[in-house]
């Protein structure tokens, strides 16, 4: 093993035969979390955060138990789409997250800021830094499913999640624009370099049904990302209308009685895990 080496096998060129290390964190000692499953996206925008609000959502209501860890700690928007403005308080155990309506646990910045309002003007390292806390120092208890909001991106903390926690999988959020190829092909190289499965897509924004007539209107173009799936070999798990009804829901707070039906198949591939 070279002297320059710093254990991260992903980025490594030299080709030596030294065995990846080992850097996962160890959790809270009062948390038990069987499953972690990153929602991930090449880009800003897609309605990420609003997929895995709904997923962890469909799956508490269909009987497991269920967390959101807000990775996206400079745009944190799940506490809100679940009627969350308190503050997180802590114990001898570590620090408790706030629990949703139908019992979701949920740990995010904005929950631990002074305003909900308060930007948040931090380098790579520290938000790094937040994310292991909230694996490590956060009391989750029993946990079936943590899905882990990701910000957009390859960078400080996608590296942070995929090294320091235990991710049986991600989901890629995308939409249909031109855009897409790059979009996914991005999250999914950089799934292969972390040796971290994709599970599938999710693809957002994907048609209008117009009220009148029932049609479906392709908004943004016809959709490629079935053949983008078929070359890289990763299937389609769904596709998400843009619904005025369940936009309203989140502003409203209220994530966790938004129209599911859509999300079946990215629900069926988080419960075969």
């Amino acid at each position: 093993m070279s002297e320059a080496c710093n254990g991260n096998c992903a980025s490594c060129q030299t080709g030596c035969d030294q065995k990846p290390q080992d850097l996962h964190i160890p959790g809270n000692a009062f948390s038990s979390v069987k499953k972690v499953i990153g929602v991930v996206s090449g880009k800003g925008g897609v309605g990420k955060s609003l997929v895995t609000a709904m997923l962890a959502s469909a799956m508490q209501a269909r009987g497991h138990a269920c967390a959101v860890l807000d990775a996206d700690v400079t745009g944190p928007s799940v506490p809100k789409s679940f009627g969350i403005h308190a503050h997180a308080k802590a114990d001898e155990t570590g620090i408790l997250p706030e629990v949703s309506k139908t019992g979701v646990k949920i740990m995010s910045i904005n929950l631990l800021l002074e305003s909900e309002e308060a930007p948040v003007v931090w380098r790579g390292p520290v938000i790094s830094g937040v994310i292991q806390q909230f694996w490590k120092d956060v009391a989750w208890g029993d946990v079936e499913y943590m899905f882990v909001d990701m910000p957009p991106g390859t960078g400080d903390v996608s590296l942070t999640v995929f090294q320091n926690l235990p991710v049986d999988g991600i989901l890629i959020v995308t939409t249909p624009q031109d855009l897409v190829t790059m979009i996914v092909k991005k999250a999914i190289n950089m799934a292969k370099l972390m040796d971290i499965p994709v599970l599938g897509l999710i693809e957002n924004m994907s048609y209008v049904v117009c009220p009148d007539c029932g049609k479906q209107i392709n908004v943004f173009g016809e959709s490629k990302l079935d053949e983008i799936a078929a070359a890289l070999e990763i299937p389609v798990l769904a596709r998400l209308p843009l619904d005025p009804k369940n936009a309203a829901l989140v502003d409203q707070g209220a994530v966790e009685l938004c129209d599911d039906k859509a999300l079946q198949g990215a629900i069926d591939a988080v419960a075969a895990l």
